[in-house]
């Protein structure tokens, strides 16, 4: 899909954006502190709010606070706050093997963003040019792979603790949308051999996250490492769930989308500016109509790209 098309009257002008981090939340029952980065437009009141969970991939710096800059910068610049916590799994953290959760602590990146919801207030009066811009009830979450994981938890997913059997709910009724980038799909014989070994909390059962959700797949992502299923994996959020949901999938995609975890980086296999500004803005549409009814957004981005004669990817609902 073009930029001409994207532009044809959909998206306005971006506005300059505010970063701020860390913004630090003394978390005393936490290994450490919990560090985020709030990015938002520098005009604009009555703000919806983005909760941005990140991945888990090679890189230090990506898997933390500072990562996501090509979403986190076309959202905020286009009317969302967005709020990105440093989870205990990411390495820039240098957390002892030891540390009860490691290594991808599953439940606590979850408990992370509720934290963050708890304390909006707290984090508004640390950004002093926030004060009173937030609209606490209109609340989206969106994760890249493992991040895809965790909010699938707050939008109603549930698992089976692997340590005891229970089943876990983390859902959160504050949540009124979502977005899955690449995230993980169903586990048990799904599971590539060395997947089931060491992340069998992915006994995850889709049937009850009813909260409208987008979940992006791309077709060339075959996660090896993580499932046999090859990339129909990742499209399960969707296809095990209930509606309303959406299903974006993204031709000739990997796991990194075109690049959406960082500007240029080495762990992205198929870099493609165009791909990634085709997730930045049909993401943002979908939950911009999904947090104002009656906007039409998210109609016109699917018009714009079923228009398109090379459009990269398809939309399916539900």
């Amino acid at each position: 899909m073009s930029e001409s098309t994207y532009a044809a009257g959909t998206f306005g002008p971006p506005t300059p954006v505010l970063s701020v981090a860390p913004v630090v939340l003394p978390t005393p029952d936490r290994a450490v502190d919990l560090e985020v980065r709030v990015s938002a437009p520098m005009t604009g009141t009555d703000l919806p709010v983005i909760l941005l969970s990140h991945g888990q991939g090679h890189s230090n710096h990506l898997s933390s606070l500072n990562g996501y800059a090509p979403l986190v910068n076309f959202w905020a610049a286009h009317g969302f706050v967005v709020i990105q916590p440093t989870h205990l799994s990411s390495t820039t953290l240098h957390l002892a093997p030891s540390t009860p959760g490691a290594p991808l602590y599953w439940r606590s990146r979850a408990e992370d963003m509720k934290r963050v919801l708890d304390r909006l207030d707290a984090i508004e009066a640390a950004v002093p040019q926030l004060l009173g811009r937030l609209d606490h009830s209109k609340v989206a979450v969106a994760g890249h792979s493992m991040g895809g994981h965790t909010a699938s938890l707050l939008l109603g997913a549930r698992l089976t603790d692997p340590d005891d059997g229970t089943e876990v709910n983390l859902s959160e009724p504050r949540v009124k949308a979502g977005v899955l980038l690449a995230a993980p799909g169903r586990g048990g014989d799904a599971l590539s051999e060395s997947a089931a070994g060491y992340l069998s909390f992915l006994t995850t059962d889709f049937s009850g996250m009813t909260t409208p959700t987008l979940v992006v797949a791309g077709d060339k992502d075959a996660s090896t490492h993580l499932t046999v299923r090859g990339p129909d994996w990742h499209a399960d959020p969707y296809t095990l769930s209930p509606g309303p949901k959406s299903l974006l999938t993204l031709f000739d995609a990997e796991h990194g989308l075109g690049g959406v975890s960082g500007y240029d980086v080495a762990e992205t296999t198929d870099e493609n500016p165009a791909r990634v500004a085709a997730v930045q803005r049909l993401t943002w549409a979908y939950l911009r109509t999904e947090l104002h009814p009656g906007d039409h957004a998210w109609q016109a981005a699917r018009d714009a790209l079923t228009a398109d004669p090379a459009a990269l990817g398809r939309v399916e609902s539900k």
